[in-house]
């Protein structure tokens, strides 16, 4: 499989890449503060199942709008669904600001942050299934590696600037004041994204006039998404690995925000809490930018298929050092090495299946494949709600991690059927 640079002259993946990077810049500053107003207040100490359900309240909106993102991703331009999804979303930040200075908690706070981070998923799964339109074949795994590694990034450097912000902020206020007036300069990073998507013209990232299917089905949709993939058999088990690994990157996220919420750190100073999780999650960062960077080389020598194999699997070794070690500077080591491989399963995964699927199937496509990884994500959450203590020590967890990793890459990875098969269609 060979790959090529697709930045050149001509190119419109400048114009996409623009869009999503400094969405997800916003994304990062908006994550940080919600954290920050309901994970590391002073007034409210997490244990396990509060840690999960705010993650559950930040993934299941998706799984909820995911059936209908493939009605308009195939149907109407993207371009425009991608415009003014970031204005609503610029929106329903500025209610959420207001709710916050009011330190309100409730359902009205609850619901506007369901479709902040449902909108998010309708955005980001719009321009994944444009990107094949504006690149080559052979530029497709570098476009990938790119959008994802750059707008993965962007969350990490949103989060360190929500962070810092807040801390100026705080010298001069109150906390949930704080809060607000971050969750206000990530309102401007989507203001600034849905002013980006202009220099796209309507029909840059499709679908294509002749592609656009004449009926709207809702659910269905999903159900086409999967049969269509039935028909590529090797992108559908991508997806699930993909969904796997996320899952279990959910689950260590959240044990490695109670650690350093109530062990690592004194619960009495969620300060210095935050502080340790957010340079737990710059390293990570650090490992998804070269796990990205390094993939179209890998790729180019192991195949697409044997190198998901391998980066599912690999995480497993630091995973079971972590267990019977649980050490801050080991965890710090196993989110930089779990989130490298998981990022190259991702990118890898990602142009496995933008480049099998026909353009006016991919939108109900990627919107199978959002609903999937994020309903495993959600499962992960559940999981390490289970299984997590309120000190976040556990040992079964990352050990239960390592034998879902192994179990998939033998079972459902295995050669025999993980592997590029003639479509049946």
């Amino acid at each position: 499989m060979t790959t090529r640079w697709p930045l050149h002259s001509g190119s419109k993946l400048t114009q996409l890449l623009t869009v999503r990077w400094i969405g997800q810049i916003g994304d990062g500053i908006f994550q940080s503060s919600l954290a920050s107003f309901v994970l590391f207040s002073p007034e409210r100490q997490p244990d396990a199942v509060s840690a999960a359900t705010a993650f559950a309240v930040v993934l299941l909106p998706y799984s909820l709008v995911g059936p209908y993102a493939g009605v308009f991703l195939d149907r109407f331009s993207r371009q425009r669904i991608v415009q003014f999804s970031n204005l609503v979303r610029g929106a329903d930040l500025l209610l959420i600001a207001l709710l916050i200075k009011s330190g309100t908690t409730g359902v009205p706070l609850t619901l506007l942050v369901l479709a902040a981070f449902g909108i998010n998923r309708l955005i980001l799964a719009g321009l994944s299934a444009g990107l094949p339109l504006i690149v080559t074949r052979e530029e497709l795994i570098s476009a990938n590696a790119l959008a994802v590694t750059g707008g993965s990034i962007g969350v990490v450097i949103g989060g360190g600037i929500g962070i810092g912000v807040k801390k100026l902020f705080d010298a001069h206020g109150k906390s949930d004041l704080s809060d607000a007036k971050v969750i206000l300069i990530a309102m401007a990073c989507y203001l600034a994204s849905a002013l980006f998507t202009r220099r796209l013209s309507r029909g840059d990232i499709g679908p294509a006039d002749h592609e656009v299917p004449a009926q709207i089905r809702g659910f269905r949709e999903l159900q086409e998404g999967l049969r269509i993939l039935k028909f590529h058999p090797d992108a559908l088990r991508g997806i699930f690995a993909t969904a796997i690994q996320r899952g279990g990157l959910t689950a260590l996220t959240l044990m490695g925000l109670l650690l350093e919420r109530n062990t690592f750190n004194p619960p009495s100073n969620p300060d210095a809490g935050l502080a340790g999780f957010a340079y737990a999650l710059a390293i990570a960062g650090v490992g998804l930018g070269i796990g990205s960077f390094v993939t179209p080389f890998f790729v180019s020598y192991f195949g697409r298929h044997r190198w998901i194999r391998l980066m599912l699997v690999t995480p497993s070794i630091f995973l079971v050092f972590f267990a019977f070690i649980p050490q801050e500077w080991l965890l710090i080591t196993t989110a930089f090495f779990i989130a490298l491989c998981g990022q190259a399963v991702k990118v890898t995964n990602d142009a496995l299946v933008q480049s099998q699927i026909a353009d006016e199937f991919r939108g109900r496509v990627f919107a199978f494949y959002d609903v999937a990884v994020n309903a495993v994500i959600v499962l992960g959450a559940i999981v390490a709600a289970l299984v997590l203590p309120k000190s976040g020590k556990s040992a079964e967890l990352p050990l239960l991690t390592t034998g879902v990793f192994a179990m998939a890459t033998l079972l459902l990875l295995r050669p025999s059927k993980f592997f590029i098969a003639r479509p049946r269609e």
